[in-house]
């Protein structure tokens, strides 16, 4: 395997700061952390519809859907859930 010359590369990607982060991938990567917790001291072999929305706490984003709807906010109260 013959290597490169240096007129054969054409572009070098920049290398990225060790600082950036993706905060969105941050909190899903813990939120899979907490359903895997979740999973492995449950009884059961898999985890409720109910118990998965009590450990991502989805009644209280609902909750804070809904009072932003009802304050004028937000989607209307026939789009939320």
């Amino acid at each position: 395997m013959a290597w490169a010359s240096k007129e054969e590369v054409l572009y070098v990607a920049p290398h990225r700061s060790q600082t950036t982060q993706d905060h969105v991938a941050l909190v899903e990567i813990d939120l899979a952390g907490e359903l895997m917790i979740a999973a492995a001291t449950s009884p059961e072999d898999r985890l409720s519809p109910d118990r998965i929305d009590e450990v991502l706490d989805v009644d209280a984003d609902r909750g804070d859907r809904r009072a932003a709807v009802e304050a004028g906010q937000g989607p209307a109260a026939a789009d939320l859930p």
